[in-house]
């Protein structure tokens, strides 16, 4: 399988303290140094055509003004001189990822990227990230590779609110998002659905702090799973938040290394049936460094055909939010 980074998006400081720290890709990358089976690639930086695929123009200038100088967005989401370069490649792994992909390169790829994405509006920056790398990787999909349905999965433990924002009025993108809830940024309850034409192709499962393992596997095998399988999509992406890992600073989740091994095998094994195994993840939040790296770890094994363990039980936290989302899917789906 493919791994695109670059040391690039490390120069990306939001300043001391800050949760999102260029230490993060170092234990991503860290963690699979070593690793056989593994390629890897430098990407090449977003193009602003591709950029603005999903963010107007107001915002891609904003970004552009901000090359060569520190700053912020807003309260969360500062920049420093090489921020904006490396929000460009960032996108431009994501890109290049799914590209590789499509093209038949790999079955699987995995784009460790620094500033994350998923919270990046069409009009603006927000929660740590600059551009939506997913959402523009996704939309590149459909735009220049002739991918016709793609199917996004985000697991990271805060709702991506910018993906769900862009594609909530499309059905050629279903959008599936496992968080907790509520919680930052206060989107992504179960009545959240997309709109228009787009009614039903936006999933999300707001969990209750303290949710884990059982109540993450059911949702997977008892509603994301039927749902994407009846949408069989051509394409299968995955905003690879670690950040619901039971040692997270930043959440309340009970997540464990092996529990995104076994997520992760459950979507190969989605993508096999439809997609001719073509899945992309890329990396989001994490925050506690050592889970960060074990948990990639254990994704990336999977990837590579380890068997994933097996998560045994009956969801705990999670019996209400799973009810509520059943609700407000069973007139669309069959779940």
């Amino acid at each position: 399988m493919l791994i695109f980074t670059d040391d690039r998006m490390r120069l990306h400081d939001p300043g001391a303290h800050h949760p999102e720290r260029p230490d993060r890709l170092s234990a991503a990358t860290q963690a699979l140094k070593g690793r056989p089976g593994l390629t890897w690639r430098a990407p090449t930086p977003a193009s602003g055509e591709q950029v603005a695929r999903i963010h107007d123009a107001a915002h891609v200038a904003d970004v552009e003004t901000r090359r060569g100088r520190r700053g912020a967005f807003d309260p969360d989401t500062n920049h420093s001189e090489d921020s904006v370069e490396a929000a460009y490649l960032a996108a431009g792994a994501a890109i290049d990822a799914v590209t590789a992909v499509v093209e038949g390169e790999a079955k699987h790829a995995f784009a460790l990227v620094r500033p994350p994405g998923h919270h990046a509006e069409a009009q603006a920056a927000m929660g740590f990230c600059l551009f939506n790398n997913i959402a523009v990787a996704a939309a590149h999909a459909r735009a220049a590779l002739g991918v016709e349905r793609v199917l996004i999965v985000d697991w990271d433990v805060h709702h991506g609110n910018g993906t769900q924002h862009v594609f909530e009025d499309r059905r050629d993108i279903l959008f599936c998002s496992l968080h907790q809830y509520p919680f930052y940024p206060g989107t992504g309850a179960a009545t959240e659905v997309g709109h228009g034409e787009g009614e039903g192709y936006t999933l999300n499962v707001p969990f209750p702090a303290g949710a884990g393992p059982t109540d993450y596997r059911a949702a997977f095998d008892d509603l994301i799973l039927p749902v994407a399988d009846a949408f069989a999509p051509d394409l299968v992406l995955v905003s690879a938040g670690y950040d619901a890992h039971r040692d997270d600073p930043l959440a309340s989740m009970q997540l464990e290394d092996e529990t995104y091994a076994t997520l992760a095998g459950k979507l190969v094994a989605l993508a096999d049936r439809h997609a001719a195994g073509k899945l992309v993840l890329v990396l989001e939040g994490g925050y506690d460094l050592d889970a960060l790296g074990r948990s990639v770890r254990a994704t990336v094994d999977t990837l590579a055909g380890a068997t994933a363990p097996p998560i045994h039980g009956d969801p705990q936290r999670g019996v209400a939010a799973l009810r509520e989302v059943r609700q407000a899917h069973r007139s669309r789906w069959k779940i």
